[in-house]
């Protein structure tokens, strides 16, 4: 689950990690009493889910062809200009080099206290799962090129292990700060940076926490000028109150409406619709239909013990994706029984009135029973024995 910027700043001042004094902001009109609450300069900043907001575009709502901004961040020097900005940021949408050309309306703002920059770095989270350890990253070359970066020069990104048996020492940090070219000071305020971070991180069961950049200020202060946090999903039943800063209007609704049925769906841009059981498998098709020449619109893992009525719901989700014009379903029946996935895939047909091409290939438990169901259906179900078989049949129906 991902969360806003001004949420993980939230939680930055939780746990005590230095950060801009901001406001959150949902229209224009609240922006002037925003500002008076800070001091010049403003920062005026669009709150979604995606990076590389700075150098975005913003784009009319109702119009797309009409720019109405150059960038998702501001900096600005009076409450007018602020509001201004406001009103050009709210509504419209903001495209990014993540969100792709459909981009992303901007709902909410946050609206900060503009600070001096003597230098930005970067400060960075994750399981390394090479090491099956949470690792720190951090590089002097922080900012919105910190991707290049790690693209082309990849050696400027500093990391260190964390052993989860003894957690985060400090000695750790001094190495990332020294290694940073921080002076004695500086390096003191990193290594208690990143022991917040480390709490924070396996506190909430995080799968990602980043600061890009942090800021060494002009009065030689260490500052999250930005903050970036994803959570586990798997582990947010543990976290009720981390669950309530869902923005559902963030999230994909193929994505949202799957998860209601226990499925693992995730859109892509391809237009080979995928049912598959098994994440493995899943990915294994996804390949060999690139294999063939053509792109798979989704991964959709209904797992192994779906039911006739998560088939219905996955076929359902499927269909509501445009760009589909062909569905492969690939199901190894082990827990799930082919027959049963044979009787899910013909009321799913029945139900939604499918008219694209349907290519199923069915092996394992009860094959034969599921193939018979099939067969007796009635319905335009193309058939395949063999991966090789199923993905060549789905790319000729598509072409």
């Amino acid at each position: 689950m991902k969360i806003h910027e001004y949420q993980a700043k939230e939680l930055f001042k939780k746990y005590g990690v230095p950060h801009p004094t901001g406001f959150v902001c949902h229209n224009p009109e609240e922006v002037s009493d925003i500002c008076k609450k800070l001091t010049a300069p403003y920062v005026v900043k669009a709150q979604i889910h995606a990076g590389g907001r700075g150098k975005g575009k913003l784009y009319d709502k109702n119009d797309r062809s009409t720019l109405v901004l150059d960038g998702g961040v501001k900096v600005t020097k009076t409450p007018d200009e602020a509001s201004d900005i406001a009103q050009k940021m709210l509504g419209n949408i903001l495209v990014t080099h993540q969100t792709g050309d459909i981009g992303k309306e901007v709902q909410t703002l946050l609206i900060e206290q503009g600070l001096y920059i003597k230098k930005e770095y970067y400060l960075g989270m994750v399981l390394d799962r090479s090491k099956s350890c949470v690792t720190f990253m951090a590089s002097a070359e922080g900012g919105m090129d910190i991707e290049t970066v790690a693209a082309t020069t990849p050696e400027k990104i500093l990391k260190v292990a964390i052993d989860p048996a003894v957690g985060f020492q400090a000695y750790q940090g001094r190495e990332l700060g020294y290694g940073l070219g921080f002076d004695k000071a500086c390096t003191n305020q990193f290594v208690k940076i990143c022991a917040t971070l480390y709490k924070l991180y396996t506190q909430s069961d995080a799968s990602i926490v980043e600061i890009n950049p942090l800021i060494l200020t002009t009065d030689n202060t260490l500052i999250a000028l930005d903050g970036k946090i994803n959570f586990d999903d798997n582990a947010l039943f543990r976290h009720k109150d981390l669950l309530a800063l869902q923005d559902e209007n963030e999230e994909d609704a193929n994505e949202q409406e799957a998860s209601k049925y226990g499925l693992s769906y995730i859109s892509l841009d391809g237009n080979i619709g995928c049912m598959v059981n098994g994440a493995g498998l899943a990915m294994a098709t996804m390949d060999i239909i690139k294999l063939f020449g053509e792109e798979p619109a989704n991964f959709l893992d209904v797992g192994g013990g779906a039911t006739k009525e998560n088939v219905t719901a996955a076929f359902k989700i499927i269909l509501s994706d445009p760009k589909v014009k062909a569905i492969l379903v690939n199901i190894f029946g082990g827990i799930m029984k082919c027959d049963v996935i044979a009787e899910g895939i013909v009321a799913a047909v029945q139900e939604s009135g499918l008219t694209l091409p349907l290519i199923v290939r069915l092996q394992g438990t009860n094959v034969e029973k599921g193939k018979k169901i099939l067969a007796n259906s009635g319905l335009a179900i193309i058939p395949a024995d063999t991966m090789d078989e199923a993905a060549q049949k789905a790319v000729d129906a598509v072409n």
